[in-house]
């Protein structure tokens, strides 16, 4: 009697041919998705305001997309340049004077203008390094991003305590723009040598998209560490060549 558990080598083959297609072609369909829907989104809001005699839509058999995003981004660039100006900028300073007199607008507009200047500003301590927490227990670790390593108010006050703490963001898996800050010790933290962006994608695959580990390397680089002090201490206890005295043997005769 033939055993049917297993499956045909044929069926195995071209399932393995699907799963490579899905993973080929499911971040692509996903990607252009997003992308196509920014656009439409876009070309929605500017498109309407934009004149019928400026407008291809008004004279060309097809709808052109991608037409309101290119007007909305030369507009953001003219408002830009002209608010780098006097003039622009005291238009500005106004707007933010009257926004600043209503309640409930004043906190939503001053929160969003310091996240987009923080992110996008070239001058900003974004995250650069990325560690690990203890949390929420005690054998259980989280990926955490160091936030700001600068000395503020809350690091002050738990200074006093006698902690020397720092800002960190404990992400959420999938979603990692949501997470906690928390100052926790400095040496409660361990630094991890991975960059944000591989940190990032961990998190987001809830640990199924793990950056490639050199074990190999950092294990050649510890033994070049570990014999480079040998080597130098070597070189400093060789004995040195003897320096020749001025004898009277050795000066010329008369």
């Amino acid at each position: 009697m033939s055993d049917h558990t297993g499956s045909h080598p044929g069926i195995t083959r071209l399932r393995n041919y699907f799963l490579t297609g899905f993973v080929v072609c499911a971040p692509l369909a996903i990607t252009v998705y997003i992308a196509w829907s920014f656009v439409g989104w876009v070309d929605s809001w500017v498109k309407p305001y934009v004149p019928a005699r400026y407008n291809p839509d008004s004279y060309l058999p097809v709808v052109i997309p991608g037409f309101g995003l290119i007007v909305a981004l030369v507009l953001i660039t003219l408002i830009g340049f002209l608010t780098a100006n006097i003039i622009g900028r005291t238009i500005v300073n106004y707007g933010e004077y009257f926004l600043d007199r209503m309640p409930l607008v004043r906190s939503i507009y001053r929160g969003l203008k310091q996240i987009f200047e923080t992110v996008l500003s070239n001058k900003a301590d974004m995250f650069k390094k990325v560690g690990l927490v203890e949390y929420p227990r005690r054998g259980a670790w989280a990926i955490v991003f160091i936030a700001n390593e600068k000395e503020t108010e809350v690091s002050d006050k738990l200074a006093g305590h006698g902690e020397n703490t720092i800002a960190v963001f404990m992400p959420s898996t999938p979603n990692p723009t949501t997470g906690f800050l928390m100052y926790v010790p400095r040496s409660d933290v361990i630094e991890l040598s991975m960059s944000v962006e591989d940190a990032a994608k961990l998190v987001i695959s809830a640990g199924l998209v793990a950056p490639e580990y050199h074990k190999k390397t950092k294990a050649l680089a510890e033994d070049a560490r570990a014999i480079r002090p040998a080597a130098n201490s070597s070189v400093l206890e060789a004995p040195q060549p003897a320096r020749k005295s001025r004898t009277a043997s050795s000066r010329p005769k008369r």
